[in-house]
Parts: C-alpha cells; sequence; structure tokens
C-alpha cells in the first residue's frame, strides 16, 4: 500500500484498526465498553461478527474491518478511550470459552496427518505376488475372447505376466531383499519424521495459548515503536504520499498505526505493556 486517503471515513478505518492492533485483532473497534449490544450497534454488526474479527487477528493475525457500516459514526477525538475500551473487550474475550474452543478448533486442523503404515517386505511380496496373478488370469481371459492376429498379443501378455509372477515368488529376488535389507532404516526415519512434526506442532500450538497472545502483543509494541507522527506528507491528485521514502517503504501494519495518530498509538501501546506484564 502505497499511499494515504483523504476523507475522514477513510482516516476512520485508518485509525480503528490500530486500537484492534493493540489487541492483535487487527480490526474490532469504535466503541467502549458498555454493555455489548451498545456498542456493537454503533459499529452496526452482531456480537458474533465482532468476536469473529477477535479470533481473526489473534489466530490468524490479519487485518479485517470489512462489515462495520458504522463507522463514519464515531467522533475522532475518542480514539485513544475507544482504544482502551477495545483492548479491555479483547483481554476479556481471549480468555472466554468461545475462545478457547477456537483455538482448539485451529489446532486441531494443524495437527500433522497420522503417520501412515509401510509395507513390511513380507506384505510387499504379497501385494507383488497378487498383482501378478491378477494380471496373469486377465491376460488368460483376453486370450480367450481374442481371434486372429490379437490372441498372439495376448500370448505375448501371459508370457510376461508368468514371468512377474515367477520374480515376485522368487525367494532370491534382488529388489525385494534390498527392501528388506533397507526396511528398518526407512521405517524409523519415517517415524522419525512424523515426531519431528509432532513436536514442532506441539510448540506451535500449545496447551496454553497466552504465549501467542503475547507474541501478538510484542509485535505490535516492535510495529509501534518510535513512528514518527509529524511525518510530512505531500498531496498528489487526492493521494497523499510520505516525503520521506524510508516512510513511504514501511509496512502496512505502522501506515495504520502513524494514521491512527499518536493519542491512540500511546494508549494502545500502555495497555499493551500492562498486558504482558500479566502473561
Amino acid at each position: 500500500m502505497k499511499h494515504f486517503i483523504n476523507g475522514s471515513l477513510r482516516m476512520l478505518k485508518a485509525a480503528l484498526p490500530v486500537a484492534i492492533i493493540a489487541c492483535s485483532t487487527f480490526a474490532f473497534l469504535s466503541f467502549r465498553v458498555k454493555p455489548a449490544g451498545d456498542f456493537l450497534a454503533q459499529l452496526g454488526i452482531q456480537r458474533e461478527q465482532a468476536n469473529n474479527k477477535i479470533n481473526s487477528g489473534f489466530l490468524a493475525g490479519y487485518l479485517d474491518y470489512y462489515g462495520m457500516r458504522n463507522l463514519k459514526n464515531i467522533a475522532v477525538g475518542d480514539r485513544a478511550a475507544i482504544t482502551r475500551d477495545v483492548a479491555a473487550y479483547a483481554k476479556t474475550y481471549v480468555q472466554s470459552e468461545a475462545f478457547k474452543k477456537e483455538y482448539a478448533l485451529l489446532k486441531a486442523r494443524n495437527k500433522p496427518e497420522p503417520l501412515q503404515k509401510i509395507q513390511t517386505p513380507e506384505e510387499l511380496r504379497a501385494d507383488m505376488i497378487k498383482r501378478a496373478k491378477e494380471t496373469l488370469e486377465s491376460s488368460k481371459e483376453s486370450q480367450r475372447k481374442a481371434t486372429g492376429d490379437t490372441k498372439k498379443i495376448f500370448d505375448q501378455m501371459i508370457e510376461y505376466a508368468q514371468q512377474n509372477l515367477k520374480m515376485a515368488e522368487n525367494p532370491e529376488n534382488k529388489n525385494i531383499k534390498a527392501y528388506t535389507k533397507n526396511f528398518p532404516a526407512m521405517k524409523q526415519q519415517m517415524e522419525q519424521g512424523y515426531q519431528a512434526r509432532i513436536k514442532d506442532w506441539e510448540a506451535k500450538y500449545p496447551d496454553n495459548y497466552m504465549p501467542m497472545i503475547k507474541m501478538r502483543l510484542q509485535e505490535f509494541l516492535k510495529t509501534t515503536e518510535n513512528i514518527d507522527f509529524n511525518a510530512a506528507l505531500v498531496d498528489k491528485k487526492g493521494v497523499r504520499y510520505f516525503v520521506n521514502p524510508e516512510y513511504e517503504r514501511k509496512n502496512n501494519q505502522w501506515k495504520l498505526a502513524f494514521r491512527a495518530g499518536k493519542p491512540a498509538v500511546q494508549a494502545a501501546r500502555a495497555f499493551v505493556e500492562e498486558w504482558i506484564k500479566e502473561i
């Protein structure tokens, strides 16, 4: 995103996600902590939609303020207070049974697939013999129905099938002997790989998800550190750009924080810093 947009509504949209970044939801703000119906009415969304936006921020880490049709009615001057209230609501929600359920579903969806059973040498030989016999029987059946020169083709296919069956039944079959030799190491390697994937999964999705919450919050603090809120902008055909090209290259989260303004970001950072201490 290479620009900043004029207009009060778009400026509000730019400001509001910062409060969500504060609680790593990136999308659910513009209310004061009142009975749920009050702030949801202000947003113009249902409770389920609001909670889904928090889920998206903490569990997926992406911005989502789609559907909040009442954003234009939010007072810009209330950003700092709104930020604190949103963060407080999100903090409460991530400890709820609903959020725990969403996290459990996410963890289950990302669990490595069970280790597939590998054929033993005996099973491999039995399978080779079975397929060879099936091919032989099929070739014989086709040969019985064939006529003329076609019959000769199936005679050759029968010969090949008989050779394959003989090789499969041969206790000295080189391929099966090599498979037998390598089977223990291959099985061990597959098991080790699976256990490594399980270990990585358990580390990424521990039963206690609060470290993940902490990581999101720390990401916000890092993103919003030392923002130059006095950075100069230049207007080009209704689009605002940073005069400093280094700022123009900043990521979207940094730019969203800049748009929201110093009061909102300071309030968010103060809340997040205290929250982190509790985790």
